[in-house]
């Protein structure tokens, strides 16, 4: 029986991938090993959205190469369709798959001749086992055609298409029978689903018509694709969660231009007040580029300002990567690295006393926790419904439990801060 590792680079839509053909080789009979132990085949999912995900996803090509120099190293992922030639170049790669042969991925590596897949076409893959025990990650959406002057994104996923409804409910329901509380719909451009005239709302709404889910979540979500339709079903259903990852990336309007957003900062204001208007609670979390070419002083001043005034739950912050092949790389105004990892480290700060601001708004309040693994010193760690971390008195019989909970205090710690 041959056994095969798999090496997961990058952002859910990637672990959810890896997921899928991990259950492809499951069923076909093939032994699962780990990422460091000696295998007959890795599968290395890349990444390339920065710079540092493209030297991991070749460090890790390498490393698995050293494991066992006789096995087969096939490459998937953004890496494989933005260089296919640097990839196939590097010592042990034996097999390049990109996202339109994934779903014939036991074939292609077993070496057997397959009818290719219209680019155009949605890969009805099965949902997989993730590392999380308690939340599985579901992809209904590929591509994306915003085409932001920075990201490569685009280049490498392709053009926009969206799993059937039909494949939603099945999905979700198999996710729910293997023990899943909580399931996460993703999407490169989540927000651009398009099945017919079925839209992302009428996909919240298949997988909520699924019997035993007990919570639904969606992942990254442009803001001007929150509809009216979706803040409705968040309201009618509570097992649709109250939390929005919505990403600004700027707070400067001269920035989200050159960004080519979708949007400027009144914009997204008014819309942030208008969801919380409508969902009391709601946490809103997002991403933020600092140090994009030609972005001033007084440009990332208006950033730190127009975060404070919408107070977000959480920010993930990201010092601008160059990416060759975008607009963006060749723009003038490029910053040094130094200076984009001190305007992170400032607005890190910021971000901690937002995340203090809005915690201190849900004490008291009673709230469903999904535990999720130990902490230590008698507590269990989880998410609340509007995915705040929270830590639970008790032990590891509470994993995958949900709980409910009265919130007391803040505790802080050096990684983070956790509702108690």
């Amino acid at each position: 029986m041959k056994s095969i590792a798999f090496i997961t680079l990058g952002c859910k839509v990637n672990q959810a991938d890896t997921a899928s053909m991990q259950a492809l080789f499951r069923e076909r009979g093939y032994t699962i090993k780990k990422a460091d132990e000696k295998a007959d085949i890795y599968l290395v999912n890349t990444c390339v959205v920065t710079n540092m995900g493209q030297r991991k996803s070749r460090q890790m090509i390498n490393r698995m190469h050293s494991l066992n120099p006789e096995a087969l190293i096939a490459v998937t992922g953004c890496y494989v369709t933005t260089a296919p030639e640097e990839v196939g170049a590097l010592e042990g790669v034996g097999l390049l798959v990109t996202g339109k042969d994934r779903k014939n991925i036991v074939e292609l590596v077993e070496g057997k001749i397959v009818e290719r897949s219209a680019a155009c076409d949605f890969d009805e893959l099965p949902a997989g086992d993730v590392s999380d025990r308690t939340r599985a990650f579901l992809k209904i959406q590929e591509g994306c055609n915003q085409f932001c002057t920075y990201c490569i994104i685009p280049y490498a996923r392709g053009p926009l298409r969206s799993r059937s409804l039909e494949g939603i409910g099945q999905q979700v329901a198999n996710l729910v029978q293997r023990g899943y509380r909580e399931i996460v719909l993703i999407g490169i451009h989540l927000g651009r689903f398009r099945n017919g005239e079925y839209t992302l709302k009428d996909a919240v709404g298949t997988a909520l018509q699924v019997t035993g889910l007990e919570r639904l979540r969606l992942g990254s979500l442009e803001s001007v694709e929150v509809d009216e339709g979706l803040l409705d079903l968040m309201l009618q259903d509570r097992r649709f969660c109250p939390h929005l990852h919505l990403p600004l990336q700027s707070g400067c309007d001269k920035i989200l231009q050159a960004m080519h957003r979708p949007y400027d900062r009144e914009k997204f204001r008014q819309l942030v007040q208008t969801i919380r208007a409508r969902i009391p609670g709601i946490a809103i979390t997002t991403d933020v580029i600092v140090g994009f070419p030609g972005e001033t002083e007084e440009d990332f001043e208006q950033t730190r300002e127009f975060v404070k005034q919408i107070g977000f739950a959480k920010m993930h912050i990201f010092p601008y990567s160059k990416r060759a092949g975008t607009p963006a790389a060749d723009m003038p105004g490029q910053l040094t690295e130094m200076e984009k990892s001190r305007r992170a480290k400032i607005l890190a700060e910021d971000d901690r006393g937002m995340q203090r601001r809005f915690m201190e708004g849900m004490l008291g309040r009673r709230v469903q926790v999904l535990v999720e693994n130990a902490y230590g010193n008698g507590y269990m760690q989880g998410y609340s419904e509007n995915y705040q971390p929270v830590l639970v008195p008790g032990g590891e019989e509470l994993t995958n439990k949900i709980v409910e909970v009265e919130i007391k205090e803040i505790k802080e710690e050096k990684n983070g801060l956790y509702l108690l």
